[in-house]
């Protein structure tokens, strides 16, 4: 008996340092006050309107609703105080009137990328890239960065206000000869990308690009590479400023093409091919559709609806000295100020429970126990909310041991699948009082 003691003590402590990890922060005060920060955003989908909201009230105020986690947002206040939700804020108790600045992108509605699906994330086999710019969620291979996977089903043709045009931000000599061409972050079995991740620093999409004339410039010069291509039907290449031809990027000794039309997007998966250094330097030199050069940059980008741009580490802010003196000569830079300099993004203040504490004796890796950990965040609540929890937390009680005196009587050991069943048949019984 000692033994299962020990075991389910030094199980527990694991539980609490997972908790600890995931999350570190106190979750005591709504961000509202701060007013527009850039910011974790999570997005309620219980709560009627597509609005967000704070870490801090994630947890605290709709810890029991059905969340999707946006990352941070810049310039935007949380909405769990106003008036846009009816579900009161429990860390903020005066309602505020709507955010007039916020801005509520398809994000909001659950939907990511230029191709418009759900996001699932149970389901979802590939890497996907945040637009520096506007802050959405894109697949590599919707950015040409990777051929589509043949088990993912067709994606929808892409909408028109969301273009395709994308600039990212790699360095150019920082490509490893010995480097495996899979991207980390995508999972396995996945063809292989025509940019790793570890080549470049930020992305900005094809939409923002066009948008601005600076960028368009900027667009395929050294530092600045843009996945592009001449025609339709042609493969895809980087244009990057320092290749002979100004047009590609020649990686290793072969290079990673595929053929994907924005128009059959949602018809079938791009075919990817490899072609050799000779057989691309002939193409390139016997084509009669070669890319105008970056002095004509506006046109080129203007002409590729489908092409992205890439920015280096080494042009990642802090800025060179140099490269800071050009974007000061650029005033329409100068609205795009996350490109001249690192933005600072809010994060709760640690919680001191989850720092190192000196351990109990069955366990070296944590400080407090379940129980106690319990009751200290139920001081930090407010009273009504405290009160609400302790309530919840004697019904849980009740029901554990009427579920439990069964085995008692039967002289039945308790496993692991009988408490998960417990724990399902409330969850059950939850969902079906909502409905």
């Amino acid at each position: 008996m000692a033994e299962s003691l020990t075991t389910i003590l030094a199980s527990e402590a694991r539980l609490i340092n997972e908790a600890a990890e995931a999350l570190p922060h106190q979750f005591s005060a709504c961000t509202y006050s701060l007013g527009y920060i850039r910011q974790a955003v999570y997005l309620c989908l219980t709560c009627a309107l597509s609005r967000g909201i704070c870490s801090a009230c994630s947890i605290a105020c709709h810890t029991d609703h059905e969340q999707v986690e946006l990352f941070p947002k810049r310039h935007f206040r949380c909405d769990c105080p106003t008036s846009a939700l009816t579900h009161a804020c429990t860390l903020h108790t005066n309602t505020e009137e709507e955010n007039t600045e916020n801005k509520y992108g398809q994000n909001f509605e659950g939907v990511f990328c230029r191709c418009g699906r759900p996001y699932d994330a149970n389901n979802e086999r590939e890497t996907m890239i945040q637009c520096l710019a506007c802050e959405d969620w894109l697949h590599e291979s919707c950015l040409n960065l990777r051929e589509r996977p043949s088990s993912r089903e067709p994606t929808p043709g892409p909408k028109p206000e969301h273009p395709s045009l994308e600039v990212r931000i790699v360095e150019p000599n920082a490509v490893d000869d010995n480097a495996d061409d899979t991207s980390e972050a995508s999972s396995s079995g996945l063809p292989p990308p025509l940019i790793t991740d570890a080549e470049y620093d930020s992305l900005i999409c094809g939409s923002c690009v066009r948008k601005n004339p600076t960028l368009c410039r900027w667009a395929g010069t050294k530092g600045a590479m843009m996945v592009t291509r001449d025609a339709i039907n042609a493969p895809w290449a980087i244009l990057d400023g320092i290749s002979e031809d100004n047009q590609i990027v020649l990686k290793g000794s072969t290079v990673e093409t595929s053929a994907f039309s924005q128009s059959e997007a949602g018809a079938r998966s791009a075919v990817g091919h490899k072609r050799t250094i000779e057989a691309v330097s002939d193409k390139s030199e016997d084509s009669d559709t070669k890319r105008p050069r970056t002095r004509d940059g506006i046109d080129a980008c203007a002409d590729a609806s489908e092409s992205h741009l890439i920015i280096p580490p080494c042009l990642a802010p802090p800025r060179p000295p140099k490269v800071q003196k050009i974007i000061d000569c650029l005033p329409p830079l100068k609205a795009q100020y996350y490109l001249l300099e690192e933005e600072e993004t809010y994060e709760p203040p640690e919680d001191p429970d989850s720092a190192d504490f000196t351990p109990p004796l069955f366990c070296e890796d944590v400080a407090f126990s379940l129980e106690e950990l319990g009751m200290r965040a139920l001081q930090s609540l407010p009273r009504d909310r405290a009160l609400d929890g302790i309530r919840a937390f004697n019904e849980m009680r009740d029901d554990l041991l009427s579920y439990l005196r069964p085995f008692a009587r039967e002289g039945k050991v308790v496993n692991e699948a009988d408490v998960n069943r417990f724990f399902e048949e409330k969850q059950e019984a939850r969902r079906a009082n909502r409905e």
